[in-house]
């Protein structure tokens, strides 16, 4: 008997990669972790060869998984297709990936936003290094990425300007005057250590990167330790623990853009370009809707 590759394992394959591991894939789609690694083993048995495999405390795709991924993504465009011409509607998602900084604040809000934007369309959110979100826009695993930063690139849409302000523990004190001011920052790239370092040396103040971390928590910590000041986008909401400073030199503002896949049909990227800006510019800035986001930094 031929050996196939059914429609509901390769959509789970699919939000395995875009969802960022299993048990992320399995609350998107509503199904168990066991069911979605069911599926993932079934199609490991039809190929007859490994396409997923563990990579520390995750997972992470061999190069036949890469290539099943591809073709996974063109099958079940045709699927979904054949049945919208039948008058048939296939759930649709959309893929947002966003760098740690902007997520903190502007995804809970997002999502509510695109709810009504596009109705017809489920959202589905990975954060994750501004590097490794544009290779998933290349990929397709990605289909609309929040990156700070000013690009010349086609497939960048200005959403707004993000004020960045200066924070630190509440018993910190600049250093005496020649000595370097400590800076806590994601690791590099960043574009908001690269504003931090440009914005003092603009000032003739020296500085030295004294913590660095991958996760904004990680940020955060060392900041809330006394270990030095950080430069964050937080939309005016100070995060717990921390003071804002105004006694540092202040820097300008960095460019929000929302980038698209090749190929994304452009009524939704206009949809959550708009839905982005509008909380942007609305009064106070965004109020986030809801405390916590289970989702998938540095831009």
């Amino acid at each position: 008997m031929a050996l196939t590759l059914d429609i509901a394992p390769l959509r789970s394959f699919v939000a395995v990669a875009d969802c960022g591991g299993f048990q992320r894939a399995a609350r998107a789609l509503q199904l168990s972790q066991s069911a979605i690694s069911q599926h993932v083993r079934r199609l490991e048995a039809a190929v007859d060869r490994p396409l997923v495999v563990r990579h520390g405390r995750g997972s992470r795709f061999t190069p036949d998984g890469e290539q099943l991924l591809a073709h996974a993504r063109r099958i079940l465009a045709v699927h979904d297709e054949a049945l919208r011409a039948f008058g048939v509607e296939a759930e649709r998602f959309v893929v947002i990936g966003s760098t740690e900084h902007a997520a903190a604040q502007l995804l809970p809000c997002l999502t509510a936003a695109l709810e009504e934007s596009l109705p017809d369309w489920r959202t589905r959110f990975r954060i994750d290094r501004g590097a490794r979100l544009r290779d998933g826009l290349a990929a397709g695993s990605i289909d609309l990425a929040l990156l700070l930063g000013n690009s010349d690139d086609p497939r960048a849409v200005p959403v707004g300007e993000l004020e960045l302000t200066w924070y630190s523990g509440p018993t910190w004190t600049p250093p005496v005057p020649g000595r370097p001011i400590p800076i806590a920052a994601f690791d590099d790239p960043c574009a908001l250590r690269s504003r931090a370092l440009e914005t003092l040396a603009e000032h003739g103040l020296p500085a030295e990167i004294s913590a660095e971390s991958a996760q904004l928590a990680g940020v955060q910590a060392a900041v809330g330790a006394g270990l030095g000041v950080a430069l964050m986008a937080t939309l005016g909401q100070t995060p717990e623990g921390l003071i804002p400073r105004d006694d540092l030199p202040k820097p300008r503002s960095l460019t929000l853009n929302i980038w698209s896949r090749p190929g994304l049909p452009s009524d939704v990227t206009r949809a959550a370009a708009r839905a982005v800006a509008r909380l942007l510019n609305s009064p106070g800035g965004p109020v986030p809707l809801v405390s916590a986001i289970a989702l998938a930094k540095g831009a």
